[in-house]
């Protein structure tokens, strides 16, 4: 993996979303490049994304709890996926599957990093991740489009190799190319206001 060259991210506050995808193991090291640039970083995982990355790593690089559970809300608080929309400066789904782009595309809030999407008010950037044919199906890029309608917008993904071995256009943007699309937005955030 190639070094990341940071910029001052300090006093910002990105939200970063993780799907149950092989690609999740990428994400540590862009969270890692986050909060060595000064950015506050709060990490919302699915279910299914404890099968590819654990919480110690993510707690112990933002310092704070790793949260997954809908209904973890700390007496007298919002929802957290109220509370976690207006705090963020950005969101970023990396990876998000073929299920969380259906689900997002869907409003189908299930799990605490749909609802937290419906519920920011604030960019979103997406890492799609996936098989190169489940990326191609008329299905998925039904999806990618209805979410570019409602103002989503895409980093990768990228061609080459596969988790599984096959070549194609699917995999997610490697954590560099990721961490400039957010620099992009949240520079443009601080010009803004």
């Amino acid at each position: 993996m190639t070094q990341i060259t940071l910029d001052d991210l300090k006093g910002t506050h990105t939200l970063v979303g993780i799907s149950g995808g092989i690609s999740a193991f990428k994400t540590v090291q862009l969270v890692s490049s986050l909060v060595n640039s000064g950015a506050d970083v709060e990490i919302v995982l699915t279910p299914n994304a404890f099968q590819f990355v654990g919480p110690a790593s993510f707690q112990g690089l933002t310092g704070r709890k790793v949260r997954s559970d809908i209904f973890d809300c700390p007496q007298g608080e919002r929802a957290s996926h109220v509370e976690l929309g207006l705090w963020a400066d950005l969101y970023l789904i990396a990876p998000a599957t073929a299920t969380c782009l259906a689900k997002m595309a869907a409003g189908l809030a299930d799990n605490l990093l749909v609802a937290t999407y419906l519920a920011v008010d604030c960019p979103v950037l997406v890492a799609p991740a996936m098989n190169s044919r489940m990326w191609a199906h008329p299905a998925v890029q039904a999806q990618v489009a209805k979410l570019c309608e409602f103002g989503v917008e895409f980093v990768g993904p990228e061609s080459g190799r596969m988790a599984c071995g096959e070549p194609g256009e699917g995999r997610m943007s490697e954590p560099e190319d990721i961490y400039r699309a957010i620099v992009k937005h949240l520079a443009g955030n601080r010009q803004g206001s």
